[in-house]
């Protein structure tokens, strides 16, 4: 079993739901938007957002990493998994944003388990969060792909 990882491919499938929902802030927009450069004034102008059709300020779309990371703690933490989080080496994500993420927002997120391959002593994951609202309408689909090494890759 030397080199093997240990990540559970009969999760393959499941769906992890239990995460509480993210409720956007104005203020978290605004942290993110300055974080990853975003000046556009619908991140930080309530104004401008309601001007533009919006109800509030409205997020960056890589926003959704924030919301989707939170999810998925509860599939990459659950000991089910099997992943070691300190063997995880990269994260490829994509992001379908279906409308903004607006300030007030209450976020639920599905976090689904796509696939699990393993070549050569690296398990490659690879998990879809779909972000719905309150009502239950798609608001953004983040897919992660994780690479998780074996014990001696």
């Amino acid at each position: 079993m030397s080199g093997m990882t240990h990540v559970n491919a009969d999760l393959v499938g499941r769906v992890f739901s239990g995460t509480p929902p993210y409720v956007v802030s104005a203020v978290k927009i605004a942290e993110f938007a300055d974080a990853v450069g975003a000046r556009s004034p619908l991140h930080h102008d309530p104004d401008t957002a309601r001007a533009s059709g919006h109800a509030d300020v409205i997020a960056p779309v890589t926003f959704a990493v924030v919301v989707a990371q939170r999810a998925e703690a509860e599939y990459v933490d659950s000991p089910e998994a099997g992943i070691d989080f300190s063997r995880v080496v990269h994260a490829n994500e994509s992001f379908t944003a279906h409308r903004p993420i607006v300030a007030g927002d209450r976020l639920h997120t599905a976090v689904h388990v796509d696939s699990v391959t393993e070549r050569a002593g690296i398990a490659m994951v690879t998990t879809r969060c779909e972000i719905s609202d309150d009502t239950g309408a798609p608001v953004s689909t983040v897919t992660s792909t994780l690479a998780v090494r074996g014990a001696d890759a």
